[in-house]
């Protein structure tokens, strides 16, 4: 595991420098895909996200041959994939065997630097948090929180966290007028309408925003600061105060940086952790570049797609990226 962690760091090093070196940006993301996850029983899960959370089915599928050109793969893993919708937006569930991934760490914590959710907007909170609350499903905050009129950027946003059954973080929001994208204001009858973001706990602002700005030419849509006692209770981490910093690229979901200033406890990503592990979450993002800036990824055919091919890099706290380009 330390030769493939050298890879991917000697990806990341290689991919920093040609962003100093071709100022120009030579490498752009232009969307963010289906965030995907590991889980320990796929029909499970697709229950679960199906029946609870209004997710529809667009494919199953043997996903084995895409699954061994993760670097540190074994070359005999096989993988099964469901592709989830709701509304415009997706969610790829992925269940490995041969080897199985290991379990979500019991002791998980939202500030643990592994920690990562995706924001699954809705257009009443009482009825998407009765639908959670029926099926028991393991909270991680102890009611629906609204943020307070003092946090101008966030103030009227309503939040949920709670877990999936392998233990997955995941967040009901709803936006009051004036808040969020604009097609989340649009009247529907549907509960459940879509996903707004992937959030990410990171260590350090300026460099995280630094990698996606700087390098990957993301754009800072906003930023926040949450504590009190309402963060406290969204997050179930005592005395929490955090910096959020939003991100996006010309389409697809967002990415938000959640720093915690406090408590500074949170624990980083296992230098081991692999895809196949259930707490490993993965960010597709759509590139454009330049050939002469891909100088040092090495990139893969996607068995998918002919004209498509990915490289696998982490980000500076060891989140795991697919970038993908034609």
């Amino acid at each position: 595991m330390k030769n493939v962690d050298a890879v991917i760091l000697c990806m990341f090093l290689a991919l920093g420098s040609l962003a100093k070196e071709h100022a120009g940006a030579p490498l752009r993301a232009i969307r963010v895909g289906c965030p995907s996850i590991s889980v320990s029983s796929l029909d499970r899960s697709v229950d679960f996200y199906t029946s609870v959370l209004d997710f529809q089915v667009v494919k199953r599928e043997d996903s084995s041959a895409t699954a061994r050109l993760v670097p540190g793969a074994s070359p005999r893993v096989s993988a099964r994939t469901a592709e989830l919708s709701l509304g415009a937006e997706c969610l790829a569930i992925t269940q490995y065997s041969s080897p199985r991934g290991n379990p979500f760490p019991a002791d998980s914590r939202a500030n643990d630097y592994w920690f990562e959710h995706v924001a699954i907007v809705v257009s009443n909170m009482d009825q998407a948090y009765q639908r959670v609350q029926a099926v028991r499903a393991r909270f991680v905050s102890n009611t629906p929180q609204t943020l307070p009129a003092w946090n101008k950027e966030a103030a009227g946003i309503s939040a949920f966290y709670f877990r999936d059954p392998d233990g997955h973080y995941l967040e009901l929001i709803h936006f009051p007028p004036g808040k969020g994208q604009a097609k989340w204001q649009a009247p529907s009858k549907r509960i459940f309408l879509g996903i707004d973001h992937t959030a990410i706990a990171v260590s350090d602002t300026r460099r995280s925003v630094e990698f996606y700005r700087d390098l990957l030419h993301f754009r800072v849509t906003g930023t926040s600061e949450n504590f009190g006692i309402e963060q406290e209770h969204l997050s179930g981490v005592f005395n929490a105060h955090v910096l959020i910093t939003s991100l996006r690229a010309d389409a697809g979901i967002g990415i938000e940086l959640l720093d915690y200033e406090s408590p500074d406890s949170g624990r980083p990503i296992p230098a081991d952790l692999h895809v196949r592990d259930i707490a490993c979450w993965q960010i597709p993002i759509e590139v454009a570049a330049d050939a002469s800036s891909l100088r040092g990824a090495h990139w893969a055919r996607l068995p998918s797609g002919a004209t498509k091919e990915a490289a696998w890099i982490k980000d500076p706290d060891g989140h795991l990226l697919e970038l993908i380009k034609e």
